[in-house]
């Protein structure tokens, strides 16, 4: 021990026990308990924890969007609810696939049910869905349409642009 009660230098137990035992010197690596921002991650870290969660959630009705059949069910339910019977003849398959798609995608949370007599009625839980749907679908249009205009492109057009691009960069350096 040193005169001030403290550990001595390479000493890792002092008199006083507890997190305050060691000296800056002493703790190589590890939390620095003097330190007023070591313990910030614990004030972050539920809302960290409830993130992680959010992230599954959406993985979750993310793979249930990722099947075309579900998807028009979607963008059919977007105009208001239908009956099972009702979609499926709309969609030309058959009730009982139509069903199933439906029970995924209400156990994600994308369609509630409602029942009306014998005929099961489905309309999308949130009409936020059918937002970033159109969303997801605008961002392939475009990139579609990006592609195919450059498939489109004869190589003395290709040609023509690289020349144009590196005659703007030496013009620019």
């Amino acid at each position: 021990m040193d005169e001030a009660g403290g550990p001595m230098s390479g000493d890792t137990l002092g008199a006083r026990s507890g997190p305050l035992a060691y000296s800056r010197s002493t703790v190589p690596f590890g939390p620095r308990l003097w330190d007023p921002c070591t313990y910030a991650h614990l004030r972050i870290w539920p809302r960290l924890h409830r993130m992680d969660e959010v992230y599954k959630l959406q993985a979750e009705v993310l793979k249930t969007l990722s099947n075309p059949r579900r998807l028009e069910i979607i963008h059919l339910l977007a105009d208001g609810p239908r009956e099972v019977s009702r979609l499926a003849e709309e969609m030309r398959i058959s009730q009982p696939n139509v069903s199933q798609h439906l029970a995924l995608m209400r156990s994600a949370g994308v369609v509630e049910a409602e029942r009306d007599g014998r005929e099961v009625r489905y309309r999308l839980s949130d009409p936020e869905i059918i937002v970033a749907c159109e969303t997801m679908r605008g961002v392939l249009v475009r990139r579609l349409s990006r592609i195919s205009a450059v498939a489109t492109r004869t190589p003395a057009e290709v040609l023509a642009g690289r020349a144009a691009a590196t005659a703007a960069e030496q013009t620019v350096s």
